[in-house]
């Protein structure tokens, strides 16, 4: 499995990159606080919803310690799409948050 860090994932959004960030985290965790450019998924939904997603794009998998991604990242894996899970979690965030 592809892994980032979350000061390298920060450093590809203030260099406007543009990337393609999953939270798969609870809505109560989601409420305090997730990256601003990341879409809301939680990992119980993740695979009824990969439909959602697009197998020709790349994306970047958290959630709050970097194991329910780890998760996430190994199902969509499974399933064609390219992802990278990011270590850490939003632990280790210290980017933008809404």
């Amino acid at each position: 499995m592809k892994e980032i860090s979350a000061e390298a994932l920060a450093e590809k959004l203030e260099q406007n990159e543009k990337v393609n960030i999953i939270d798969v985290r609870e809505d109560f965790e989601v409420e305090e606080g997730k990256i601003p450019e990341a879409k809301h998924i939680p990992l119980g939904e993740i695979e009824q919803r990969a439909k959602e997603l697009d197998k020709n794009a790349h994306y970047y998998m958290v959630c709050r310690s970097g194991g329910r991604s780890g998760n996430a990242c190994a199902l969509l894996e499974s399933q064609g799409y390219h992802v990278t899970n990011m270590t850490g979690g939003m632990l280790a965030w210290t980017g933008k948050v809404k």
